[in-house]
């Protein structure tokens, strides 16, 4: 299939505008248009798992960490960064990087944390602002129910864990159309009086070309009306972090025993214990300290992430328990977690998760 296939419907999940802002998630390396037949699945993209690629035909590497962060000025091979974009172009291989994007979906992640620690009752830690906004427009009486359902069939009115969501007033619109219009009700150069209905519904702004497009097809008028406005409500399903439950509480020892084994983790840093049950759990793979006063505020008993400096552990103050499990080993199931969202959409399509072990840190045990 075409490369731009595989990524439009990685994006349709976790899209590119969910990024933060210092990353480079996306088509890195590649044309959209490039035949693919099996990609190579990796937490990071290096000459390794490039080689991997080449030795076992894969055309594409999807890996979570982009292997460009920052501009590029020189190909030269004088580091790993060039030496892996100028190996991937020499045998066209794409590189394709699903980073922060995945990490901020309800389904990404952190999500995948939650269900290998045993969490439940999982949400948002940290939700974010500025994604959403809202549609109002204005339909006669007969076509409200087709114009709700294109509009909630496109992606329209999903507020947590309710959809269909939309504020409907009954009104009288008026319009007087000129001798080139043909109008669905009225007659040109005629002042028309018309009972509608005022729709207004919340979407996800990545959504809204989409809205727009049903929202036309969708409603009678040669000239729909609708006025949009951004919003600075969070969006509950798009952020950093998650935070769940235990079923049963259990010891500061006992969970973080149970979350060495399940994390697969050599070694695990943390602050001192406070004596209490653990009950609620956050987590964030990869570098979370930004988030331990959210976790804080939500009631964590324990917060397991990776990247901590010493003087930052010292910010838990016996609130609560910071974990560091390490940055590879907080994220390595994400590989898993491309391998199964991909292989849902495209059963056909050859899948390899990387046989190479890319985390730079050691342990001597």
């Amino acid at each position: 299939m075409k490369l731009s296939q595989l990524t439009t419907y990685l994006e349709s999940l976790a899209p590119l505008a969910y990024q933060e802002d210092y990353d480079n998630a996306g088509l890195i390396v590649g044309r959209p248009d490039q035949e693919v037949s099996q990609a190579l699945i990796s937490l990071d993209c290096t000459e390794a798992v490039v080689d991997e690629a080449i030795a076992s035909n894969c055309q594409v590497i999807i890996s979570h960490h982009p292997i460009v962060f920052r501009g590029l000025k020189k190909f030269n091979g004088k580091t790993y960064v060039e030496r892996v974009v100028e190996k991937a172009i020499r045998h066209n291989i794409a590189l394709y990087a699903i980073h922060t994007n995945l990490d901020n979906i309800m389904t990404g992640v952190n999500a995948k944390i939650c269900e290998t620690v045993g969490l439940k009752n999982c949400r948002i830690l940290s939700p974010k602002h500025g994604l959403l906004k809202k549609l109002v427009t204005y339909i006669p009486l007969s076509y409200a129910d087709d114009v709700r359902n294109a509009l909630f069939d496109a992606g329209a009115g999903n507020i947590g864990n309710y959809s269909e969501t939309s504020f409907n007033a009954e009104g009288t619109g008026t319009f007087k159309g000129n001798q080139d219009t043909n109008p669905h009700v009225g007659e040109p150069g005629k002042r028309h009086l018309e009972n509608e209905v005022r729709i207004e519904t919340i979407y996800p702004a990545v959504l809204e070309s989409k809205i727009l497009m049903a929202l036309v097809l969708a409603h009678p008028y040669e000239e729909v009306a609708y006025d949009l406005y951004s919003l600075t409500n969070q969006n509950q399903l798009v952020g950093s972090g998650m935070i769940g439950e235990l079923d049963i509480p259990v010891t500061e020892e006992e969970f973080l025993f149970h979350i060495k084994a399940r994390m697969r983790a050599p070694v695990i840093r943390h602050t001192e214990l406070t004596g209490r049950p653990v009950k609620k759990v956050a987590v964030c793979g990869g570098a979370g300290g930004f988030l331990l006063k959210q976790a804080i505020t939500a009631g964590a008993d324990i917060f397991i992430t990776a990247d901590y400096k010493y003087h930052e552990f010292f910010d838990a103050e016996g609130k609560l328990v910071i974990a560091d499990i390490g940055h590879f080993e907080s994220e390595q199931f994400t590989q898993q977690l491309l391998y199964e969202i991909i292989r849902k959409k495209f059963t056909n399509f050859a899948l390899r998760l990387t046989e190479v072990n890319t985390n730079p840190v050691k342990y001597f045990i």
